[in-house]
């Protein structure tokens, strides 16, 4: 591995306590319900419980959602209808406190980071008096604050060239290490990924077809509108990047790293980096939509084991999401037909991950309620 902060992170990355599953799994079938009658609910508390290591698990809450924000050169393709600078100027508006994801996020008690990965557009005049610190260890809800991880101003055209070096994926990685590690320390004991750059769902279709093996076509969506026309041409943009990603990398094309490299984005690394720091401290990360579910297949080539900390919040709208949601393994816990971004669906999903647990703890047995269970 190339980084030795990185490789420590891998390394302390563990699969679920086999024996806290099993307890979970035990007291589920005891609690004072048909097994099963709670559906997804279940799987959730258990798995909460294999990573934690205890059943019940802990409260997942508060929680922190950590959107992530970039741009991308594949923009000049055509491929988004939506000019670049609203990538920067949607970062101001997270940071006033007016997007989808900051009214969902009080609703829930969270706290909202925005991460500067590599937007474009110059942010010192839109960003309010105060919302600029230096880490993640001051973060607290009603509070959005924006935390400065530039790796460079926007990735370059994949269709082209590689996003970025090798070295500079690596060194967005550990930028999303270092906040997943920062919220945890500050207490936030559930982590949320979220997203924001203007031609992002590109660079994800390219990244879960190079991932899933899954031809283009059935990964790429519509992103933020597009006619058939369009979405056509935008197919055929991926397919020209993974083909270039192909003949550039005969040596080693399996490797997760170049792949990120070759064909990812900025914010790719980084929420593929906070997945793997969620992980390593053994905090749960509910997963957005696309380009989080793009991240997680990053995350999940490096450490197989990081899956077992992630739980998928919503299924959006975008094709590839599904796709890569099944190649994780991950079940969505909301399915709203959405495709906004920001941690907006995985925000709408913490009360579900909350009360999975609270039914764990709480909810009487059959045997500490005095009911009789079913014949067998």
């Amino acid at each position: 591995m190339t980084d030795d902060r990185l490789a420590a992170t891998l390394d302390a990355i563990r699969p679920a306590d086999q024996a806290a599953l099993d307890a979970a799994r035990d007291r589920q079938a005891r609690l004072t319900k048909p097994l099963g009658a709670l559906g997804v609910l279940e799987e959730v508390s258990v798995r909460l419980s294999g990573l934690a290591g205890t059943c019940p698990p802990p409260d997942p809450s508060p929680a922190a959602v950590a959107v992530f924000a970039a741009d991308h050169g594949v923009h000049a393709q055509g491929v988004s209808p939506w000019p670049q600078e609203v990538t920067a100027q949607m970062v101001a508006n997270f940071l006033a406190g007016g997007a989808a994801v900051n009214v969902l996020a009080r609703q829930t008690g969270s706290a909202v980071v925005v991460v500067d990965a590599g937007v474009v557009t110059p942010l010192d005049a839109m960003v309010p008096e105060g919302a600029r610190v230096p880490d993640a260890s001051t973060v607290e809800p009603d509070r959005p604050r924006l935390i400065d991880r530039v790796v460079r101003r926007g990735s370059d055209d994949i269709s082209v060239r590689p996003a970025m070096t090798r070295e500079q994926a690596v060194r967005g990685l550990l930028n999303g290490i270092e906040i997943a590690g920062q919220l945890a320390a500050s207490g936030y004991r559930c982590l949320v990924a979220g997203d924001m750059g203007i031609a992002n769902t590109t660079a994800s279709a390219a990244l879960i077809a190079a991932f899933t093996g899954t031809d283009p076509a059935e990964v790429t969506g519509r992103g933020t509108g597009i006619d058939d026309e369009a979405h056509r041409h935008k197919v055929g943009v991926v397919r020209v990047a993974l083909a270039r990603r192909t003949a550039e990398n005969d040596t080693h094309p399996q490797d997760p790293i170049d792949i990120l490299a070759s064909i990812g984005g900025l914010e790719h690394a980084q929420i593929a980096g906070f997945v793997l720091g969620a992980a390593a401290h053994r905090v749960p990360i509910v997963l957005d939509g696309v380009i989080a579910g793009a991240s997680a297949l990053v995350a999940a080539a490096l450490s197989p084991a990081v899956v077992d900390a992630c739980l998928a919040g919503h299924r959006s709208a975008e094709p590839g999401h599904a796709v890569a949601l099944n190649h994780l393994g991950l079940t969505p816990l909301v399915d709203l037909e959405l495709r906004l971004g920001e941690g907006s669906g995985a925000v709408l999903a913490l009360p579900l991950v909350r009360s999975a647990v609270a039914v764990l703890s709480e909810m009487a047995t059959f045997d500490t309620a005095g009911v009789t269970e079913k014949s067998s």
